[in-house]
């Protein structure tokens, strides 16, 4: 039987509902989706998709941090757009916070996200 240990890191906004930031089970960690929300602070970073990806990214970071897991143990990451033509953009900043690592992903349109937000991003990766 597996175990299933959860994740939280103060470095990244709390869950604002019955979900965990991460979950780690059978050596993969499954983080929920961040949108550009400041810690404690519960609002958006600012209303461009360019802080907001920025910050999604540092939330994303601090709950792998807190898991022991680093960015080239992620195997995929799934991206959601309220607005296709900020892909660039993104596909820009998200590059930059992998490096050369370049695992798995997806990007979808959506119609909305929580708060109004522009983006937000998920992944798995490794843990261990």
């Amino acid at each position: 039987m597996s175990c299933i240990q959860v994740i939280h890191s103060d470095d990244a906004p709390k869950a604002v509902g019955p979900y965990s930031q991460a979950v780690v089970s059978g050596g993969v960690l499954y983080a929920s989706g961040q949108i550009g929300l400041v810690p404690g602070e519960g609002k958006l970073i600012g209303d461009d998709v360019e802080s907001q990806a920025g910050q999604v990214t540092k939330n994303l970071s601090a709950v792998l941090s807190e898991a022991g897991v680093s960015l080239t143990d992620i195997l995929k990451v799934n991206i959601f757009l309220t607005d296709m033509g900020d892909f660039p953009l993104v596909n820009a900043i998200y590059a930059e916070w992998l490096g050369e690592h370049r695992p798995a992903r997806a990007t979808v349109a959506v119609a909305a996200l929580p708060l109004g937000a522009k983006v937000e991003m998920d992944l798995v990766a490794r843990a261990g």
